[in-house]
């Protein structure tokens, strides 16, 4: 079994201080952008390219968590890790993995308990087998309100629903890291501190931050949203990205591009205490993942390099008040 790094203890809601050391950043890639690859390929690819680590989706194609003999097929993709010497956190947002009609379906929010402890049965199953590799953490996050559901009750729903996988977490030692996405109940920084609260801010709570959801609909840059989640980070993704449009966009391919300053977002993020994986989210981009997997590193080595202080004056995209963004066609 791997050893996972242990993870920061949750701290104030006051955003840290910047401090002139800078922690090494570890790279990985997300499985969700190398579809058409078989699991054993894909983990040597980044191998070979110099990954640091991988973000696992369980999925049909990539570890099936529904499949028998889910234990024994975790022990083999954790002595190939091994080999590989790759980190990993397991991620949970395949598409149609547990519904082949509803995309992300069950999930946390549905109103049918049924279908809501379909969703809690993956994200226990994800648990496990986190366990059994060693990772970091795992992904989840909370889903679309339901039609004719209203917040409130979304809200209650939604922490009852998740009370068992954090029980679930806490007993293994394996973070749970929620992810804000545009479009779902949770949606926002500020919306997974009402959850923390809700919940009373349990030790297995953490957060997944994608950096391109910061600039599509955070009122602060990405850069600033680093430093006021990072007592709680277990996760984060990464991707260009343009204000107001959930499009996960390439790094530097032309009209591809999106707005987000990396090298100071990678400096914020160097001067946290966060040592988990900062993983490429490229879930629509399988058709040519070898090439974005190639390209991905080294971009975000040289952005690293070269990443200006945390204090330096650096031009930003306003960032008025959030924007009400749909779920979009790229999660």
């Amino acid at each position: 079994m791997r050893t996972r790094p242990q993870a920061p203890a949750p701290g104030n809601t006051r955003t840290p201080e910047p401090t002139p050391t800078r922690n090494p950043l570890h790279f990985g890639y997300g499985t969700n952008g190398l579809a058409d690859l078989r699991l054993d390929d894909a983990l040597a690819l980044l191998a070979d390219l110099g990954y640091d680590g991988v973000g696992l989706t369980l999925d049909h194609m990539h570890l099936d968590p529904l499949a028998p003999d889910l234990a024994a097929r975790t022990r083999k993709v954790a002595r190939r890790l091994e080999a590989l010497g790759l980190e990993v956190t397991v991620e949970t947002g395949a598409r149609y993995v547990l519904d082949p009609r509803r995309k992300h379906g069950p999930s946390l929010l549905d109103p049918d308990p049924e279908d809501r402890a379909r969703r809690v049965d993956l994200l226990s199953r994800a648990v496990r087998v986190a366990a059994d590799l060693g990772a970091h953490a795992v992904h989840c996050f909370s889903g679309i309100t339901p039609p004719g559901t209203d917040q409130d009750a979304a809200w209650k729903r939604l922490a009852e629903t998740l009370a068992p996988v954090l029980e679930a977490a806490t007993t293994a030692g394996i973070p749970l890291a929620v992810e804000p996405e545009p479009g779902h109940l949770l949606a926002t920084l500020a919306d997974f501190h009402r959850l923390r609260h809700a919940l009373g801010d349990p030790e297995a709570l953490g957060l997944t931050l994608d950096i391109g959801h910061c600039q599509c609909l955070e009122p602060l840059p990405p850069a600033d949203c680093v430093r006021a989640a990072a007592p709680w980070l277990r996760h984060v993704q990464i991707e260009d990205m343009r204000r107001g449009t959930h499009e996960h966009l390439p790094f530097g391919d032309g009209d591809g591009d999106g707005d987000i300053d990396f090298p100071r977002v990678l400096a914020a993020l160097s001067a946290t205490a966060y040592r988990g994986l900062t993983v490429v989210e490229l879930p629509r981009h399988s058709h040519a993942g070898p090439h974005y997997a190639e390209h991905s590193l080294p971009f975000l080595r040289k952005a690293a390099a070269t990443a200006v202080s945390a204090h330096a004056p650096v031009a930003v995209p306003a960032h008025d008040e959030p924007s009400t963004t749909p779920e979009g066609r790229t999660a």
